[in-house]
């Protein structure tokens, strides 16, 4: 059977939620349509989801029409979510954007389309709400081209707008036209005014292309229009590819935990064909399960173009690759650049508290879990603050507080340092000698770490290899920079070992570890680090008659305008924000743009703070202060 994985995406209460229980229903996997205000909905299956209205994660449901298996993924709208969002878009063959026939295109609408077609994800427009007094269609129309794209299909239109009778008729009057832009054939057919034209395999192939977008109207709430809808996807929207018996290659999208708490991933297979008992670098797979209607089904395979949930992959992260790893895995949004320490009410929770958090980061890479002397996690905006509170109260029954967000910086290398530690020195207390270099990299390069050591300086007898030895010291070199001189992460440095020695068999692995952050941070010192604050490009379309205030406050929050445009009654402007302000933008800009405003954002590079660089709190261990940091290893050894 033929394999389309769809995703439903919306700006927060257009309605995509409701029209995921309306195809459910008319497709017989639901006897009953569920009501997000009342929480009885069956995607959002988490219980904060229920009780917000809102979708958090997103939730796999599967249902076939005329042949083809549609693995249907409702996404979250609410831009504090766009993580799980950007993870879910990766995965697809076609997406329905949904659209209030009330509220209109909104700022996330305009965002996830530009993201669909970056991705050239082939997407129909369904516009929701039909029924609600106020709803609109002409100039509803007239929006959609002048905001989100002229490149428009429209595949009829309502009748008895505004009202409970509210319906759809489809219509290919104005499909010709729409399709003639894109082919010449069509072209010609149309102004020769030629009976029959062959407007299916147009549709369907510009569709694919990314060169039309299919609009339909109706409503979530009553059905009308979803008839049309599905035929849409079944005859419009491309199949998912992809060959059987090639090589291995899949991406984890979402991981959760089942009932005894085992990890459970699922996977979109792009090629290939993976198995029970399979080893792949996570872990052997236990068991899959795919998709039938609301539920997954046993299956001793998932093959290419396929959705399945993996069993017995303990070391399984959402980004995973599984088998090879597909091109092009850059990251779409911007990376959190918030973050807050997080505070048990009562002390004694701080044990359940981490816990906790390292299985929410689990779910949520970019929480970047951090533990020093406190608790601190990224965010990208308030809302996603709320739910990991109430994340942690009900499922985890663990009260918590948060502190105030701050802006996350980084620390970059200014010079180059060196220092090392001997063995039998009398001021080192470990069976070892360490060495090392570090030096700045290019900006976006990370942390690299290499050995400049001869091999016999190498204790075997503890790490087995060479490689092992040189993958246990990178990750010792990695975590201590995750703190620098002024406590932030340092990133884009070449970090080189210098010097090696042990004494056999005394020397451990530990010696190593040990001893490691007190050599690098003493190079650190030497070579000094500049605190760098994130920066984001901005696109941001007022009205034509608010650009003059839309700069004033550009101006006042510190932004840099580097381009402008004007059309149509709108006005686009683009350039760099200091991440610090974008929440004071985001604001102000009803205020100063009639509530119109668009503000796309993303983050763009890191620059040297002006002034006095902020400080973050460092650990309890932190080995800048090499007799605490002493203190402490004497502390851990007695436990």
């Amino acid at each position: 059977m033929t394999v389309l994985n769809l995703g439903i995406v919306a700006h927060v209460d257009a309605g995509k939620t409701s029209l995921t229980e309306r195809l459910l229903f008319r497709a017989g996997v639901i006897d009953r349509i569920g009501s997000v205000d009342q929480g009885s909905t069956q995607t959002d299956s988490l219980a904060l989801e229920r009780q917000r209205g809102i979708t958090i994660k997103s939730a796999v449901a599967s249902f076939a029409v005329r042949g083809v298996t549609v693995n249907l993924i409702d996404t979250p709208g609410h831009p504090d979510f766009i993580a799980e969002v950007e993870r879910a878009l990766r995965v697809l063959d076609g997406a329905v954007l949904v659209v209030s026939a009330v509220e209109g295109v909104q700022a996330q609408t305009r965002v996830l389309l530009r993201t669909l077609r970056r991705l050239r994800v082939p997407t129909l427009i369904f516009v929701n709400k039909i029924d609600r007094r106020g709803a609109r269609h002409e100039d509803l129309l007239a929006d959609l081209a002048a905001k989100l794209t002229p490149a428009l299909a429209p595949m009829g239109r309502p009748t008895g707008l505004g009202t409970p009778a509210a319906g759809f008729e489809p219509d290919t009057g104005r499909l010709a036209e729409a399709l003639a832009e894109h082919d010449e054939d069509v072209m010609a057919a149309f102004v020769h005014d030629a009976p029959g034209v062959p407007l299916a395999a147009a549709l369907a192939r510009q569709t694919a292309g990314g060169l039309v977008h299919p609009v339909y109207f109706g409503s979530a709430v009553t059905g009308a229009g979803v008839d049309a809808l599905v035929d849409g996807l079944a005859t419009v929207l491309p199949a998912a590819g992809g060959d059987p018996d090639g090589p291995v290659s899949g991406s984890v999208f979402k991981v959760e935990r089942g009932p005894s708490l085992e990890k459970i991933a699922y996977v979109r297979m792009f090629s290939g064909t993976l198995r029970v008992r399979d080893r792949l670098a996570a872990g052997k797979v236990t068991a899959i399960g795919v998709p039938h209607g609301g539920t997954a089904v046993p299956a001793g395979e998932v093959a290419a173009g396929q959705i399945g949930k993996l069993w017995g992959l303990k070391g399984v992260r959402i980004g995973d690759s599984i088998g090879e790893p597909r091109p092009g895995a850059a990251q779409l949004f911007a990376p959190p650049t918030l973050e807050t320490v997080v505070v048990p009410r009562d002390p004694r929770d701080r044990g359940r508290l981490h816990a906790a958090l390292v299985q929410l980061a689990e779910q949520d890479p970019l929480i970047d879990l951090r533990q020093d002397h406190e608790l601190s996690v990224s965010l990208y905006g308030e809302v996603q603050k709320e739910v990991i509170e109430a994340t942690l109260a009900t499922e985890h029954g663990v009260l918590v507080d948060f502190r105030e967000s701050t802006t996350i910086y980084v620390e970059r290398v200014a010079g180059t340092g060196e220092a090392a530690e001997v063995l039998g020195a009398p001021d080192n207390p470990f069976v070892a000698t360490v060495g090392l270099r570090v030096e700045p990299a290019a900006p976006g390069s990370g942390v690299e770490f290499r050995l400049d050591v001869p091999v016999e300086a190498m204790p075997m007898y503890v790490y087995s290899s060479a490689s092992l030895f040189h993958a246990a010291m990178r990750d010792y070199v990695r975590s201590t920079l995750r703190q620098g001189l002024h406590g932030w992460e340092v990133s884009d440095c070449l970090v080189t070992m210098t010097q090696s020695g042990y004494s056999s068999p005394v020397s451990t692995a530990g010696d190593y570890r040990k001893l490691t952050p007190l050599v690098l941070m003493r190079a650190l010192q030497l070579a000094g680090t500049r605190v760098c604050e994130p920066v984001h490009r901005f696109h941001l379309e007022v009205p034509a008659d608010t650009a003059g205030a839309a700069l004033r406050l550009l101006s006042k929050l510190g932004a840099v305008p580097e381009t402008q445009h004007p059309h149509g009654g709108w006005h686009d402007l683009s350039g760099t924000v200091p991440a610090t302000r974008v929440r004071d933008l985001e604001r102000r800009l009803p205020g100063i743009s009639h509530g119109e405003g668009v503000l796309e954002y993303a983050f763009d590079h890191h620059r040297p703070v002006r002034g006095t660089p902020p400080v973050r709190a460092r650990s309890d261990h932190n080995p800048l202060d090499r007799k605490e940091y002493l203190l402490w290893v004497e502390r851990r050894v007695a436990l």
